[in-house]
């Protein structure tokens, strides 16, 4: 990457700067590469002079200055200038700039990959809502954030898997197989009660129906311990099918469905909450287990077994990131929960210490509330079922692209306004249909080409030397950077703006440059140009999972 050949160029500048006797010995912090807000002070910047003024007892100018002095000619920078108060600025050669668009052609569906990860295992889990009801507006936050991460992340070096934690245990659990069964009970005509902690929603009586339907009166001749049972498994297989197919309309999809009950079939939770006992953290007091947490700098300890014998949410998440650490030996773990699970966080990253893990190998991200709006109003209910708005009701009602670019629009910890109208808007106010636009616009240059005979084999790039043509290839340069940005930070919302950006550059680019023309050496130049650019944000639009449309 660039980023990195300019680092390298200055480190060997202060080498030869401390060698000449103009910089002291000294340790040398951290080099940053920037992009000044600027154009005018050109195409990267560094503050390494800020940082060394007081070590060296200068001012950072002169230090800019005596470091500049040093900076050997490259291929790629054109000048290193210095500005005040000791900005290292480099502006890049346009031969270079346009060699690149022969570079992207080559690198076609791999352009804009790194190395950055080095093949280290990481996992991402998300979405894992319980399957005891259909998926609403806000897991799909969570869904879209966690599957564009994992793009990106792919993309970076990093071998990711993708995987969602099937709730199949616990109290839930226990709720939703008892209201299948009141509710079954009462559509063949028997009196029952809904439990008080039973799930009241439409869609129980809807699922109960369904069976009924596909089952006949059979499940009437079981008792009520085995009809509950019987029922609780048909139920969670259909809601875990709605949720996979709900997911699946936004492209969403996971390498593992990992079961929450095989922590307990295959003992995992015994040997996870034993390797605390061994470890001091497992105490026995007031006829519960507790994890003790103020051993590691929480206020309280936490419940992991309960005076009924029963396992806490806390005991199965202990034990699921024992399994995840230290049988499957992820190198890393990003979790993406929900704004109701914030509290937990610090508790986890404590156990995960506790298990002999460094806790900075748990990254949790929490994926905050969205508010849908129609226009001025509020939407909070569904005007099909009178419930909760579902995801699937969204996504048939604005499309997948549109969900996908909506929710990855703002940073995770930010609540969200999900405006359904501009969402379906046709126009360039809509940023998913201005991004789209882009490259059907694109495709539709290509198409006339062909039409007309225009080939851009034999271009020959450097003629692209218009401001239009250059500022284009500086921004399709800055993917890796985006990639790379994204990989570090855990911030996939970068990815909409650079999408937003490079789609402007490029409806600038049309509006000023022509591109099919009489003059056969300068269409198969932009040609080739116009190619590139269909590429990267071609890419760009799938690392976010959308589709890149041909015609619009």
């Amino acid at each position: 990457m660039l980023k990195q050949t300019i680092t390298e160029l200055i480190k060997k500048a202060i080498i030869e700067a401390r060698q000449a006797g103009k910089l002291p010995e000294l340790t040398l912090p951290e080099i940053a590469i920037e992009r000044p807000q600027n154009p005018e002070h050109g195409d990267y910047a560094s503050s390494i002079s800020l940082k060394l003024a007081r070590a060296v007892g200068t001012s950072p100018l002169a230090i800019a200055d005596e470091i500049a002095g040093f900076i050997k000619p490259s291929a790629e920078i054109e000048s290193v200038t210095v500005a005040p108060p000791g900005f290292i600025n480099f502006t890049l050669k346009n031969e270079w700039l346009t060699q690149q668009v022969d570079s992207i052609l080559k690198d076609a569906d791999t352009y804009g990959n790194i190395e950055l990860g080095q093949g280290k295992k990481i996992q991402i889990e998300f979405v894992s809502v319980n399957p005891t009801g259909p998926l609403h507006v806000g897991h799909g936050r969570g869904a879209i954030l966690g599957s564009t991460l994992a793009n990106a992340l792919n993309s970076a070096g990093y071998s990711v898997e993708k995987e969602y934690y099937i709730n199949d245990a616990g109290n839930q659990v226990d709720s939703f197989r008892r209201s299948l069964y009141a509710r079954y009970l009462q559509a063949i005509g028997k009196e029952a009660e809904m439990p008080a902690d039973g799930y009241l929603g439409n869609y129980i009586i809807d699922m109960v129906r369904e069976i009924i339907a596909a089952e006949g009166e059979k499940l009437g001749k079981l008792s009520g311990e085995e009809l509950t049972t019987a029922l609780g498994k048909i139920g969670l297989e259909k809601m875990l099918g709605q949720i996979k197919a709900d997911l699946e309309m936004m492209d969403v999809t996971f390498d593992v469905w990992f079961s929450e009950q095989s922590l307990y079939d295959n003992r995992q939770y015994e040997t996870a909450i034993e390797s605390l006992k061994k470890r001091g953290y497992i105490a026995e007091r007031e006829g519960a287990t507790w994890f003790v947490s103020t051993a590691l700098g929480e206020d309280k300890d936490n419940v992991v077994v309960r005076t009924d014998g029963t396992p806490t949410y806390f005991a199965t998440d202990i034990a699921y990131h024992y399994n995840k650490f230290l049988e499957r030996k992820f190198d890393s773990v990003i979790d993406i929960w929900g704004a109701d699970h914030m509290g937990h966080v610090s508790r986890m990253k404590a156990v995960v210490g506790a298990l002999g893990i460094d806790p900075e190998q748990l990254t949790v991200i929490i994926s905050q509330m969205v508010t849908l709006r129609r226009g001025g109003e509020v939407v909070k209910i569904s005007k099909r079922s009178g419930d909760i708005v579902t995801l699937r009701e969204l996504v048939e009602e604005v499309g997948a692209d549109a969900c996908r670019f909506f929710f990855l629009s703002r940073t995770a910890d930010s609540q969200m306004d999900f405006d359904l109208e501009l969402a379906k808007k046709q126009s360039a106010d809509n940023p998913v249909y201005y991004v789209q636009y882009a490259h059907a616009r694109i495709a539709s240059i290509l198409r006339l080409a062909q039409e007309k005979g225009a080939d851009s084999t034999d271009g020959d790039v450097s003629l692209l030397t218009t401001e239009p043509e250059l500022i284009l290839i500086r921004k399709m340069l800055l993917l890796p950077e985006i990639i790379e940005t994204i990989a570090q930070t855990l911030e996939p919302h970068h990815l909409t703006y650079y999408a937003q950006d490079l789609a402007t550059v490029f409806h600038s680019f049309y509006m000023q440059c022509r591109v099919v023309s009489d003059d056969k050496a300068m269409t198969a130049a932009r040609l080739k140009l116009v190619r590139a650019a269909k590429l990267v944000l071609g890419r760009t639009l799938g690392l976010m999972g959308m589709t890149a449309p041909e015609r619009m």
